[in-house]
C-alpha cells in the first residue's frame, strides 16, 4: 500500500513523546517509507543529522533541551532541506512563527494519519521532483534538465526543441499531426511554420539519432507528422 515514488527519502523525526514517535514511525513504514531515523531531543536531533544528512525533518516545538524552532534554526544554517512542524502548539502566533523560520508545513496535533502523509508527499514532490528519463535506441532525455544524454555527453535541447519533444513524448509511439506540433510550440497561428518545425526536427535528429539520415526514433509520417519511438523503460 501507500507510496513508492519517495520511499527511499531520509527522514529524521524530532518528538519527545516515545509514544507519539513510534506511533509515526509506523504510519510513514505503513506507506512505504523505509529510512526513518528518531530523536527526543534538540541536542540528539542535531547529532542524528549529521550523520545522516536527513531529506525531510518532521519535529515538536516543545522539546526537553529547547525547542522547535530553535532546532528550525540550526538546520537551517546546515541546509534547507524541508521542514514540517507537528505540534500540540496550535495557536495562530505559534503557526505563523514556524512558518516565518522557513517550515514548509505546521500540522496541529491531534492529526489525521492521512492527512500527515498527503502534506509530506506534497512537499516532497514538489522540493524533489521525480526524474523524468525516456529512453530512446540510441539515447536518453532528461526532460528535468532539457538534455540528450549519449555515454559521457549531455547536448542541451533549446527552449524550442525541448517543446517539441516533449510534445512528441506526450503521444510516445503515435503519430502527432504537425498543425499540432506546430500550435504547441508557437501557438494559435501556425500557417507557416511548417517549415521551421522541418528545421528543427532536422537539428533534434542530429542530437537524438545516430544516423540522422536514417532516423529510428524520431520518424516522419508522410503527409501527417511525426512519431517517438520509445523503449518504455521509464
Amino acid at each position: 500500500m501507500g507510496t513508492t515514488q519517495h520511499d527511499n527519502r531520509r527522514i529524521l523525526i524530532v518528538d519527545d513523546e516515545i509514544e507519539l514517535l513510534n506511533m509515526i514511525v509506523s504510519i510513514l513504514q505503513d506507506e512505504g517509507f523505509q529510512h526513518i531515523e528518531t530523536a527526543k531531543t534538540v541536542a540528539e536531533a542535531l547529532r542524528i543529522f549529521d550523520v545522516i544528512e536527513p531529506e525531510i525533518v518532521i519535529l515538536d516545538v516543545m522539546l526537553p533541551d529547547g525547542n522547535g524552532y530553535d532546532l528550525v534554526r540550526s538546520i537551517h544554517r546546515k541546509s534547507k532541506i524541508p521542514i514540517i512542524f507537528l505540534t500540540a502548539k496550535g495557536e495562530d502566533n505559534d503557526r505563523l512563527r514556524g512558518l516565518s523560520l522557513g517550515a514548509d508545513d505546521y500540522i496541529v496535533k491531534p492529526f489525521l494519519p492521512q492527512e500527515l502523509i498527503l502534506r509530506l508527499e506534497g512537499i516532497l514532490r514538489r522540493v524533489y521532483p521525480k526524474e523524468v528519463l525516456v529512453y530512446l535506441q540510441h539515447c536518453t532525455i532528461d526532460f528535468n534538465k532539457g538534455l540528450i544524454l549519449r555515454g559521457d555527453i549531455s547536448i542541451p535541447l533549446t527552449a524550442t526543441e525541448f517543446k517539441i519533444v516533449e510534445t512528441l513524448n506526450q503521444s510516445a509511439n503515435r503519430i502527432v499531426t504537425i498543425d499540432l506540433l506546430c500550435e504547441a510550440v508557437w501557438g494559435d497561428h501556425v500557417f507557416g511554420y511548417e517549415n521551421s518545425l522541418m528545421a528543427h526536427i532536422r537539428r533534434i535528429r542530429e542530437k537524438i539519432e545516430e544516423s540522422p539520415s536514417q532516423p529510428v526514433s524520431l520518424l516522419t509520417v508522410r503527409g501527417l507528422g511525426y512519431k517517438l519511438i520509445t523503449e518504455n523503460k521509464i
